[in-house]
């Protein structure tokens, strides 16, 4: 019974154990489904959290929600910024458009410190002031790189600072070594609009003034130069000063055409307003034309004496191409004359125009050489066009800047390209011809002062053979001046009889060659 008993309650034991070992199996299963269930159904949460997520972040994208907190940060970091250090700053660089165009800004504050910089800098530079109002011996002063000045006004303190910014190091040395001067002016920030408003249109003023005061004429040509003075600087234009002596009252002309001259000059100095209301550029062309030595250079030397006016003297055979050309008109400055001598000779301005075609052509030709502003560049012939001329002297760019004159002179006017001497490029044409009588006259009393040469006896033969003859007034002038201490109004005027007659004898030897000539090209012509 004792083993039956036993029997029986160890095989009641495994039942038992088997039926906890299955419902533990059964609870564990129960408990993976549950588990399973409850990240599928996380997984759908993030799934619809990141769909919405996605759909609201492309929304916020539109309002720049990262940079308005970036910019919410940044005023709270500048209001920080202005408790500790008040004071602000305005900058006069040199340039203007990328180095396009000279600030008027910066020359007039760079003026405007001329007068105060000189109290209290320690490193100044000098510069030869005009020479007007007997200012021969006088220095314009100027703050150099790396100063500082103080000014006051209207009980307002400010600090003026002369600096410079590198170049890139990378910079192609053709393009631009040339530092980027400026001027800062630092101020509190309690006279901004004091400072703002008032202060710098006064040293605008002030400036422009001073630059008036101190203005020397100049004579510029068009020679690149790169060079170091306070600072690595690049020009388009080389000047030296101008102080031709050759006014109207010395020029040799018909008073008549002399005073017409002079008054088209006045007309133009004076039309500002007439320019604005009838829409034009304020500019005007002289053509000035005649032989070699009739005075076309020195006439306009008396225009620019005349004008008070500063002469550019353009060589465009050795100007690149039209963009150069285009920079050089930028950087010239109003109250100027730009003067293009012997255009007849310069490049392909003469006879017909040449076909877009073939000005296509050069440029393929330059594309296929490599960059033609390359140094060393073995074709180094001008690329300028007729088109790029005419929109030089006429085009969009012939306005800036004002107040300017544009001369032509030229010995074959018939061989310029009629688009090029039309009116609006070349308002006025002056004939520049040979001496006849009243520059005879006007010349010899100028060559011979002191004298009574007009009562002399071969004064009125001297007159009688230039109406013979062609002489231009530049060699009938110097036959005029003393040679020698002895010389008097008698030996001059001899001297000049006998170049005349010399001249009269051989016009009359050439003239039977000239008319066989002619006759032989007339008769091609007949064939």
């Amino acid at each position: 019974m004792i083993e039956a008993a036993v029997v029986a309650s160890v095989a009641a034991s495994e039942h038992r154990t088997a039926h906890e070992i299955k419902h533990n199996q059964q609870t564990k299963m129960m408990d993976a489904l549950a588990a399973y269930s409850w990240f599928g159904q996380l997984s759908v949460v993030v799934s619809v959290v990141a769909v919405c997520w996605t759909m609201v972040w492309q929304n916020l994208e539109h309002i720049r929600l990262q940079q308005f907190f970036a910019r919410n940060i940044n005023r709270r970091a500048r209001r920080l910024a202005a408790i500790v250090d008040p004071y602000l700053s305005l900058t006069f660089e040199e340039y203007e458009g990328g180095r396009i165009k000279s600030s008027d800004a910066f020359k007039e504050v760079r003026s405007y410190l001329t007068t105060v910089s000189t109290r209290d800098v320690r490193h100044l530079r000098a510069e030869c002031a005009g020479t007007r109002d007997g200012g021969a011996d006088k220095l314009v002063l100027s703050m150099a790189k790396g100063e500082e000045v103080a000014d006051a006004f209207r009980g307002a303190t400010v600090w003026w600072f002369a600096d410079a910014v590198p170049p890139p190091r990378d910079a192609v040395p053709y393009w631009s070594r040339a530092e980027r001067r400026y001027f800062r002016l630092e101020f509190h920030e309690s006279h901004r609009d004091l400072v703002l408003n008032h202060y710098v249109p006064h040293v605008r003023r002030q400036g422009r003034a001073i630059m008036v005061q101190n203005r020397q004429r100049r004579l510029y040509t068009n020679i690149h130069r790169e060079d170091y003075d306070d600072g690595w600087y690049e020009d388009v234009w080389t000047h030296v000063p101008f102080d031709h002596p050759k006014t109207f009252d010395k020029l040799a002309m018909d008073p008549a055409k002399k005073k017409e001259i002079m008054d088209d000059l006045d007309m133009f100095r004076n039309g500002k307003e007439y320019h604005n209301r009838v829409g034009k550029a304020w500019k005007r062309g002289y053509l000035l034309y005649g032989p070699p030595g009739t005075g076309k250079s020195t006439m306009v030397a008396a225009m620019a004496n005349y004008l008070d006016y500063d002469v550019y003297d353009l060589e465009l055979t050795s100007v690149k191409t039209n963009t150069e050309l285009r920079k050089l008109l930028i950087e010239t400055k109003s109250k100027s004359i730009m003067v293009f001598e012997d255009i007849d000779c310069s490049l392909g301005v003469a006879g017909k125009r040449r076909s877009k075609e073939e000005e296509d052509k050069d440029v393929e030709e330059d594309m296929a050489d490599g960059d033609p502003r390359r140094p060393g560049k073995k074709d180094a012939r001008s690329k300028v066009t007729l088109s790029g001329l005419l929109n030089f002297i006429d085009g969009l760019w012939s306005a800036c800047g004002e107040e300017r004159l544009i001369v032509f002179t030229t010995n074959h006017p018939e061989k310029l390209d009629p688009a090029l001497i039309r009116t609006g490029r070349m308002d006025k044409w002056i004939e520049m011809s040979y001496c006849d009588a009243e520059s005879f006259g006007f010349l010899a009393r100028m060559h011979l002062d002191g004298e009574d040469a007009e009562g002399h006896e071969l004064f009125g033969v001297a007159r009688a053979l230039l109406e013979e003859v062609n002489m231009v007034p530049v060699d009938v002038g110097e036959h005029l001046t003393r040679k020698s201490v002895g010389d008097d109004a008698g030996s001059c005027l001899a001297r000049l009889v006998a170049a005349l007659e010399k001249a009269k004898e051989e016009e009359a030897a050439n003239k039977p060659e000239a008319a066989a000539a002619r006759a032989e090209e007339d008769g091609k012509k007949g064939v």
